[in-house]
């Protein structure tokens, strides 16, 4: 409901740093609530979606390439123009799996190491967007591989399901 309420403004709309309000290739950009905002090295935004359709990685495919050129241009440009941080100094990545599930993305400053920005985790957007690029239904037919906390709850269905 967090999400539903920033992107409604019904909640932190102060907060927005940046919008492209089109529907299907829009989104918001707002600060992580892990960042103080007052220090640049560990600058952390997430883009949310406008969209209600897409809850992860698993959702997208080449038609999805407009919103999420979208978000890695506009995002950046965004950031760039706030913060005064370039692009290049960027690291812009999804979670597979999410923490929750509404598409969004990460954009944190490159030195910082953010929770959840490993490779086992983290897909940078640069190649997301190659990928489907390249073959439109790459996160529907690839394996992918996710590290899981020794407590949470989807590991033990995994163990009771014989899957581990």
């Amino acid at each position: 409901q967090w999400v539903y309420n920033i992107l409604e403004k019904k909640a932190e709309a102060e907060r927005i740093i940046y919008e492209n309000p089109d529907p299907q290739h829009g989104f918001v950009l707002v600060p992580d609530l892990k960042w103080n905002q007052s220090q640049l090295d560990d600058l952390y935004l997430i883009a949310l979606v406008h969209r209600r359709d897409l809850k992860s990685l698993r959702d997208l495919t080449a038609e999805h390439l407009p919103l999420l050129q979208n978000i890695l241009r506009e995002g950046k440009e965004a950031v760039a123009q706030r913060y005064g941080v370039a692009g290049s100094r960027l690291r812009v990545y999804v979670h597979y799996q999410p923490s929750y599930y509404h598409l969004h993305v990460h954009f944190t400053a490159l030195g910082y190491e953010a929770p959840g920005c490993a490779v086992e985790r983290a897909h940078l957007l640069a190649d997301v967007i190659d990928n489907l690029a390249r073959d439109a239904r790459y996160y529907q037919s690839r394996a992918l591989s996710f590290a899981l906390r020794a407590d949470e709850p989807l590991l033990r269905k995994f163990q009771e399901a014989g899957r581990l």
